[in-house]
């Protein structure tokens, strides 16, 4: 077992990118935009020295605590059916949060609700699966659209689509919109863009800075995706290639000209891109069933691309400091409660 950092993981990345399970937020590039955290990756090797699993770790002081949280987002990468390499892998990081005294080590594995021979290795590990949740109870979404896109050509995933999908997309071609792709230059123009959209759908915005980071962070690997009508931009997505996969990871639109579709042309384009970079899948991220759910438009929009939507197998704790899991998931059920007696007064 080996412990790398984030100025020396080269050989981590690699393996990563070249693995089937190999996810985005594993990357040490994504260790370079959460800079509030500090990133750690651990490489398992088989006994001819070729490495068998990654996992990486974000580790982060919580404010006014003396707990650290310890979180492997979409961790580990390895094959999950060999538990010899997974229980390495989460031992291992298991044992650096004892040393640097976290609280948690919290996991939300890429790999299905159904998975139940992974899921009774971590709880007889120790994990403990946090409550059935489908909106943002949880750091990641449990519900995914995976579009599968190997082998197919333009026309043939095209068909695919919901008709009124295909119809948008078309309609947008049709009423002049085009799109653009951009680099980092394109950040403040797209977080204009984010802001409507946040002030939209009540949710709040990160900073410019953040879209700078993972766009700095990943490099020609990141792009951003504007749609402009008559000469405006009026829609725009940024998306992440890592591996066989291209991630859908912020979106954002103006309230104006929603009727000419920028959206959905914008993603056919991002989609296109991954066929071109040679990927098996476009990753289109959370998505909420429930139709009780305020987002559930966004997975409306995002099944009409993709009809099938995966259930993860959510997130799980593997309690390092009992005393601190308590204090401070008391502190965090405290202040979400304010929040929304807040947004009540707030509202009326």
């Amino acid at each position: 077992m080996e412990i790398v950092k984030i100025d020396n993981a080269q050989e981590f990345d690699k393996f990563l990118c070249s693995h089937p399970k190999g996810h985005m937020q594993q990357s040490s590039a994504w260790g370079n935009v959460k800079k509030e955290w500090e990133w750690t990756g651990f490489i398992a090797r088989n006994e001819s020295g070729e490495i068998k699993g990654v996992c990486s770790v974000l580790l982060r002081q919580i404010p006014m605590t003396p707990f650290k949280m310890m979180y492997s987002p979409r961790g580990p990468v390895c094959d999950l059916n060999d538990t010899e390499t997974v229980t390495e892998l989460l031992t291992a990081a298991k044992e650096y949060g004892i040393k640097n005294k976290a609280y948690t080590f919290k996991i939300d594995t890429d790999t299905l609700a159904s998975n139940s021979k992974y899921i009774s290795l971590l709880e007889g590990m120790g994990f403990k699966f946090k409550e059935h949740s489908a909106g943002f109870d949880t750091i990641q979404s449990r519900y995914i659209f995976r579009l599968d896109i190997s082998g197919k050509t333009e026309e043939e995933l095209m068909q695919t689509f919901h008709p009124k999908t295909r119809y948008n997309i078309r309609l947008a071609a049709r009423k002049g919109v085009t799109v653009e792709v951009r680099g980092a230059e394109a950040c403040e123009d797209f977080h204009k863009l984010m802001l409507v959209t946040g002030t939209r759908d009540n949710f709040v915005i990160r900073d410019v800075s953040y879209f700078k980071r993972i766009m700095d962070a990943f490099g020609e690997n990141a792009r951003i995706y504007l749609a402009y009508y008559e000469g405006e931009p009026i829609a725009g997505a940024l998306d992440v290639l890592c591996g066989d996969k291209v991630w859908y990871v912020y979106g954002a639109s103006s309230n104006e000209y929603r009727n000419v579709m920028p959206n959905y042309l914008v993603q056919w384009e991002m989609i296109k891109w991954a066929m071109e970079s040679g990927c098996k899948y476009y990753d289109f991220r959370g998505g909420y069933p429930d139709e009780n759910n305020p987002l559930h438009g966004i997975f409306k929009f995002k099944r009409g691309f993709c009809n099938d939507y995966m259930e993860l197998m959510g997130e799980a704790d593997l309690i390092i400091d009992k005393l601190g899991f308590t204090a401070v998931n008391a502190a965090q059920k405290l202040a979400k409660s304010t929040r929304k007696i807040r947004a009540k007064i707030l509202n009326k």
